[in-house]
């Protein structure tokens, strides 16, 4: 496969206002999902949406001027959450979707990604023919005239329209009745439907996060700083605390006790109480090399199984989608729950762990020891290239070796960020001093090969 020049694990990612997080590169991106998207001779449509932060405004512009160059119709949805914009991207028929966020990045990184019409992130080929397009030096011969191009418009509505699709995934015959929620929304998409959403369903709501200024989003709040969160729950009394990024699409939990609870966490309760009630097709939950090898141990406890693929959500739908399994996720909260959406929902799956809870299976807290959590660790050290880890023999050896010591009671991987300037070590085990002393080994032979 062609190697990729603009798209990185999840779409296009930087600084905004620096290549390639600029007006024109967005434009240009605009243009190239009208082009590839633009089939059959109809009138076409986008949505575009996107986060809280600042240079939002710019780029939702300069996207909507390339959809629009195109002779495609651009939606306009504002501020809402990634799986709200895949929902909506759904249900009106839309031939693509747009998201402009960098997700759980400080405020001053902008990122572009793009859903199918069916509300799935687009396939690597789909990737390469946008870039394509755009290193297409016949462009111009691509562009429509007059009546044939295309309007923009806004659809009002839409975050009312998700918050029903979203309060829908929580069984009917439940309610949050005298549950006491404290949420934080990370100052990002959520900020408004997430209070929303679990007060209808009749919980009391304490909603910390939710004031942007188009400056702080995921600043020392949400997903990745639930600290604060877990002060609040203490303080208040509260029952749960949830935690979602800038963009909505991954959650972390805080369970009474102010414990924090993971992505693994959240999988091993959701994916037990499918298993229990028969509904976990093929007893297989989806996760990706990052997860623990207790949630494994976890699911096999009670009778199912996991299948891991590469890091990323993109992966692990493509594989639930592929073999016919219905959920899955990642360790940092991207919980996919196929019977309910196409991709990662901070939302939808607090739901899914506040109706088991309400089913009266136990407080957060108990639930959680489902899962036993071996040591590990995570290592990042900056590089100055991405060499393939196979091409350094050193490293590869010391590696194998690690490998062989750690063999059945542990891992460990290298890998490098798809977004970063990083190579990110994964060392596992038993014990946490073997395990730190394993990675600080395999960082410092990166750090004389490659590191900055």
């Amino acid at each position: 496969m062609t190697e990729k020049r603009l798209f990185g694990t999840d779409g296009v990612r930087g600084v905004a206002n620096v290549e390639p997080m600029t007006a024109e590169t967005a434009l240009k991106l605009g243009r190239a999902i009208a082009y590839v998207f633009k089939n059959e001779p109809r009138r076409h449509k986008i949505v575009i949406g996107k986060d809280t932060r600042l240079s939002g405004y710019m780029i939702e512009s300069a996207m909507m001027a390339g959809i629009c160059s195109m002779g495609v119709d651009a939606i306009m949805v504002g501020p809402l959450p990634t799986p709200g914009i895949a929902f909506i991207t759904s249900s009106m028929r839309a031939d693509a979707g747009v998201v402009i966020s960098a997700s759980h990045n400080p405020y001053q990184d902008n990122g572009i990604k793009f859903f199918t019409h069916d509300g799935l992130k687009l396939p690597e080929s789909l990737e390469l023919e946008i870039e394509e397009f755009i290193f297409d030096d016949n462009d111009p011969a691509h562009r429509p005239t007059a009546s044939a191009l295309g309007k923009a418009y806004r659809i009002d509505d839409a975050m009312g329209r998700y918050s029903v699709f979203a309060k829908a995934t929580f069984p009917k015959d439940l309610t949050l009745d005298g549950m006491k929620v404290v949420v934080d929304c990370a100052n990002g998409a959520t900020y408004k439907v997430a209070p929303e959403v679990f007060s209808e369903l009749g919980a009391e709501v304490i909603a910390i996060g939710v004031y942007p200024d188009g400056e702080n989003i995921n600043l020392n709040c949400g997903a990745l700083y639930p600290e604060n969160l877990s002060k609040v729950v203490r303080e208040v009394g509260a029952d749960i605390g949830i935690a979602i990024d800038g963009d909505g699409d991954r959650c972390i939990l805080v369970d009474e006790s102010g414990g924090i609870i993971d992505g693994d966490h959240i999988m091993a309760i959701v994916a037990k109480d499918m298993i229990d009630k028969g509904t976990l097709k093929g007893d297989t939950l989806v996760a990706t090399i990052m997860s623990n090898s207790g949630l494994e141990e976890s699911i096999e406890a009670v009778g199912g199984k996991v299948v891991r693929t590469g890091v990323g959500d993109r992966f692990v739908v493509e594989e639930m989608m592929k073999n016919g399994y219905n959920f899955g996720g990642e360790q940092s909260g991207h919980i996919i729950a196929l019977d309910h959406t196409t991709t990662g929902d901070g939302i939808i799956t607090a739901l899914q762990i506040l109706a088991v809870m309400v089913e009266g299976k136990g407080k957060l807290s108990e639930l959680s020891k489902v899962m036993k959590t071996y040591p590990q660790i995570l290592l990042n050290v900056e590089v100055t290239e991405k060499r393939p880890i196979e091409e350094m023999a050193k490293l590869s050896k010391a590696l194998k070796e690690i490998q062989g010591e750690l063999e059945g009671c542990g891992r460990a991987f290298i890998r490098y960020s798809g977004t970063e300037q990083l190579a990110r070590i994964t060392v596992e085990g038993k014990s946490e001093t073997e395990i730190n002393n394993m990675a600080e080994s395999l960082a410092e032979i990166i750090r004389e090969e490659i590191g900055v």
